[in-house]
Order: C-alpha cells, then sequence, then structure tokens
C-alpha cells in the first residue's frame, strides 16, 4: 500500500505592485534622413517597419521638421496605424526625434541638453495605463578614434551625468543613440557606469573589452551594414561596431514599475554570422534575405531594441499556507490554491482573487489589482479538496506589501481552524466537492475513486501524488468523524 503524505499548506502572502504588460523600445540612427529621399530609401524603411512596430522609435541624425514629419506620414503610419512624433527640435548639426503609439503613451516634453557638439534631447513620455513616466536621453556623441575624440565623448557625457545626477532616486530612465564608443574602458563609457552618483547607467549586456574589429562581439555589432559605398554618406567595412546602444538606469533594471526584460536587447537584424561583412550577404539568420536587403540600403546602421514591462499598479501579497495531505511534516508536494480578499464588513463581498502557486515549501506570491493600501481584508484560501480557511482577523497592505503565515499558530486562521502536522499548522484536507464540509460523501467519492484506480490530477486525490488509495481514505474519514468543516465571519 502506498504510503500518502498529509499536505500542509504554507500560506505566506506578500504583495508589492503592478499587471505586467511589455513594450518593446528602438533606437536607429537613420543616416541623415532628409524628406527628398522618399524614393530612395523609405520604401527600404517601410519594409523593416511592416516586420516590427516598436512602441516607441528614437532616431538620430534627423536634419528638419519636415524629415521628422515625412518620416511619421509615409514610412511609421503607412505601415502601422497609430504613431505621433514628439517635438523636434532642431539644434546643430543632426538632432534626434522620438516617435510613439499613442494609445499607449502621452508625449510629454523634449529638453535639449547642449554639448560642445550635438545635443543631447531628454525625452519625457507618460504611460497611459498606469501614469508613470519615462525619461528617454537620445545622444549621438563625436565619432572618431582620435585621443582629442574619446575626450570629447567622455566631455559630453559628463554634461549628462550632471543632468542624470540630479534625477531623483531609482527614477526610470535609459539613453540611447550612436556612442560612437569603442570599447568598454574607454572614460566615456566608464563615465556613464560610475555608480559614485545615483544618476549612474547599467549595460544590461555586460560586454567587456574592444568591441571594435572583435569577432568575439560579432552578435552585438551595429555599423556598418554596408562593405561598399552606396553613395548615400553611409559608412563602410561592414559590422565591426558596437557604436548603437541601450543604457539603463538602476531603476529600470530593479524589479517593480517600468522594468527591463533580460533577454529582450538584440541589435535587430544581427545573426552574429556578419563580421566585417554586409548585413544582407545570404543567409541572414536573424531577419531573412528581404529585410536583410532593407536594413543594408536604409543606413548604415542596425537598429537595437530592447524590451520594457509597464507594470499596472497592484498589491502583492505573500503567504505561508500548508495543507494537509500535500504536506508530509517536512515538505509541501506543489499545487495552487485560489486566494480571495473579502471585505471587512458583512456580508463580506468579494474584492479580489487571484490563482497562487505554492512551491514545495508551501510559499506563494499574488498580485491583486483591485485592493487597496489601508483597507483591511479577510484572506480566504480555497484548494480543489481542502476545507475553505479564513485569516483570524483581517489585514491590510502597506505601501502595497502584504504577508500572512498560516503555519505558526492554530489561531492564525478564524476559529483556530487548523491541523497540527509535525511542527506546522495545515488546512484541513478532505473537502473533494467543496461544499464547505467534509461529509460521508466526500468519503465515498474518495473510497469509489480508489475502487476504480482513478489517479492523475483529480479532486479524490488529497495528498498530491496522483494517486487515490488508502492514504487519501484515511485523511478524509478522520476529518469527516472530526465534523471539519468551514469557519468564517
Amino acid at each position: 500500500m502506498r504510503s500518502k503524505k498529509i499536505i500542509f499548506l504554507l500560506v505566506f502572502l506578500s504583495v508589492i505592485v503592478s499587471a505586467q504588460t511589455q513594450h518593446t523600445i528602438m533606437s536607429y540612427n537613420v543616416l541623415n534622413l532628409v524628406l527628398t529621399d522618399t524614393l530612395e530609401r523609405n520604401p527600404h524603411f517601410r519594409t523593416i517597419f511592416s516586420n516590427i512596430q516598436p512602441d516607441i522609435l528614437v532616431c538620430q541624425e534627423m536634419t528638419s521638421v519636415t524629415g521628422v514629419n515625412g518620416f511619421l506620414s509615409r514610412v511609421l503610419n503607412k505601415v502601422s496605424s497609430g504613431y505621433a512624433a514628439g517635438t523636434f527640435i532642431n539644434g546643430f548639426d543632426t538632432d534626434n526625434a522620438i516617435y510613439y503609439k499613442t494609445d499607449l503613451f502621452t508625449f510629454l516634453s523634449n529638453t535639449p541638453i547642449a554639448t560642445g557638439l550635438r545635443d543631447i534631447n531628454e525625452f519625457r513620455l507618460r504611460y497611459n495605463s498606469t501614469g508613470d513616466t519615462i525619461i528617454i536621453y537620445s545622444l549621438h556623441l563625436k565619432a572618431g578614434d582620435s585621443g582629442s575624440d574619446s575626450l570629447q565623448r567622455a566631455a559630453e557625457v559628463d554634461i549628462l551625468r550632471n543632468r542624470t545626477n540630479s534625477l531623483p532616486p531609482n527614477s526610470n530612465f535609459i539613453v540611447v543613440g550612436d556612442f560612437n564608443i569603442y570599447n568598454s574602458n574607454e572614460s566615456a563609457f566608464q563615465k556613464l557606469l560610475n555608480q559614485s552618483q545615483s544618476g549612474y547607467f547599467i549595460d544590461p549586456l555586460n560586454l567587456i573589452g574592444r568591441w571594435n574589429n572583435n569577432a568575439a562581439f560579432a552578435p552585438y555589432h551595429t555599423q556598418s551594414t554596408r562593405t561598399r559605398n552606396l553613395g548615400d554618406g553611409g559608412a563602410t567595412g561592414g559590422l565591426d561596431d558596437r557604436f548603437d546602444m541601450i543604457l539603463m538606469s538602476q531603476g529600470i533594471m530593479n524589479p517593480g514599475g517600468i522594468t527591463y526584460i533580460p533577454g529582450s536587447y538584440i541589435a535587430y537584424g544581427n545573426d552574429g554570422m556578419h563580421f566585417n561583412d554586409s548585413i544582407n550577404k545570404p543567409p541572414n539568420n536573424a531577419v531573412g534575405q528581404t529585410i536583410a536587403n532593407a536594413l543594408h540600403y536604409a543606413t548604415d546602421h542596425l537598429p537595437v531594441i530592447a524590451r520594457f514591462s509597464f507594470d499596472a499598479p497592484y498589491t502583492q501579497l505573500t503567504l505561508n499556507v500548508l495543507i494537509e495531505g500535500f504536506y508530509n511534516g517536512i515538505t509541501n508536494n506543489p499545487d495552487s490554491i485560489t486566494v480571495e480578499l473579502r471585505s471587512s464588513v458583512y456580508p463580506y463581498s468579494l474584492v479580489d482573487q487571484q490563482k497562487v502557486y505554492l512551491n514545495n515549501a508551501g510559499i506563494g506570491t499574488g498580485k491583486f489589482y483591485n485592493a487597496a493600501n489601508g483597507t483591511p481584508y479577510y484572506i480566504v484560501i480555497k484548494h480543489r479538496n481542502a476545507v475553505e480557511t479564513w485569516s483570524a482577523t483581517t489585514q491590510s497592505f502597506t505601501n502595497g506589501v502584504m504577508s500572512y503565515d498560516f503555519t505558526t499558530a492554530k489561531n492564525k486562521a478564524y476559529g483556530d481552524n487548523l491541523k497540527l502536522i509535525n511542527t506546522k499548522w495545515c488546512i484541513y484536507g478532505g473537502d473533494v466537492d467543496q461544499d464547505g464540509y467534509v461529509t460521508g460523501a466526500d468519503l465515498n467519492t474518495v473510497y469509489s475513486s480508489n475502487i476504480n484506480g482513478l489517479n492523475g490530477y483529480v479532486t479524490s486525490d488529497l495528498t498530491g501524488d496522483s494517486f487515490v488509495d488508502a492514504s487519501d481514505i484515511s485523511i478524509v474519514f478522520i476529518n469527516y468523524v472530526l465534523g471539519s468543516e468551514s469557519k468564517k465571519p
């Protein structure tokens, strides 16, 4: 006879804030874009953006507001409606522009930050669903590999860091663009990463070394898409530089709110097999030949993209819960429960509910989108074959977080409705039909399932081992004799 484990449902509830929606941000150097190139390059841009529609697009090397508006109407909204352009500010040399999907974001501002060469632009957008603001810095640092070029890039970064250091700690900001940096030891890059003040950036790829002309970094190179001169002023030589990047603040890298999705950062179109070669030399295993051709002819840079989650506000509950049968006195057979938050006032109306997965320690977390800080709720635990159990008293979220442990004492449940297994207090098992009582009907169901050899993920399996046997019968029989039932206010 198989030995059945008594499961102990450990519920430890902890709440923090957000419902995850992911969106793509792209940075793209569009190579001195002007309106008059419609017949030469815009068809290639349309091919690219027919395949990928970023939710925010930041461009470098825009030359005029006419070009910005033309790119919006003749490229972006030609292939996917709903884009708008943020305010364009025409500065020295070429400039930065931003586009965004209006159903997702609202443009707030464009603040130019003057440097010794081109402006760095600070774009602010508000995410419509949550009201959170993301700050995007777009730059195009001094080109060239001489010592003086490197010093000028460092001076431009100093100006940017003066700005970001003034932001509140844990602000949501990123910097994108054409950095023209050749290796991770260059002063400009080190200044971006310097953590002595709060406005530092993080390279999510953490690429250490000399990126220029180094095959080890081939999957991350963004310039040049061509090996020959196409007469549009673009660089040649094939892919051998990591000039285009997206770097992120600590606030973006931290969980919650606006957060970078690990593994989502790529140089779009780069399959790592085109080192010192044209991006469209067959085959291109990242995007296929049609898009590779478009990337080749549109501009000498590849775009870089990353995905971010924009979490809707939520409260997060962390629970310790153990269920009789699933808990063997040492470990828990993982299973899911339904967690309800109910009003503190009769008739104790349902406010929110979520499925929560309990691990082998009986710990699970749930996110609730209808609960508020400072409002008292009863916590109700429901399981497929256990007795519905309420928290002894109402509990409240503070700063979006709450935790509750049902396992530490009998009086953690309303009416002291817990059973001691070893040293932990567990929820009673055996309510197979979920009527609030362990009755003869539950016993008959489990007994019949045993006789019929029922197995798998079934409600009559009270131990979570996928078999219905004597140990399941024992649990429901004992709790039937004890008169186990749900107790609630």
